[in-house]
């Protein structure tokens, strides 16, 4: 099988930087956000946690 490379569409998300510990419902269950974490709104209103550096990785702010 082979491998091909694939890009991430641009998709602008709505997401808060957390002061506090939570948890978070996602889809794929319970998860927790600690002080510091992104919480992302994703493209069907779904939110989940993401650690900064993660987050710095992968999203720019938009204009």
């Amino acid at each position: 099988m082979e491998k091909k490379k694939f890009r991430k569409k641009p998709v602008v998300i709505e997401a808060y930087q957390t002061n506090k510990e939570m948890v978070i419902h996602t889809l794929e269950g319970n998860h927790h956000a600690s002080v510091g974490d992104w919480i992302i709104t994703g493209v069907n209103g779904e939110q989940y946690p993401c650690k900064p550096d993660i987050f710095a990785k992968t999203y720019e702010p938009v204009e």
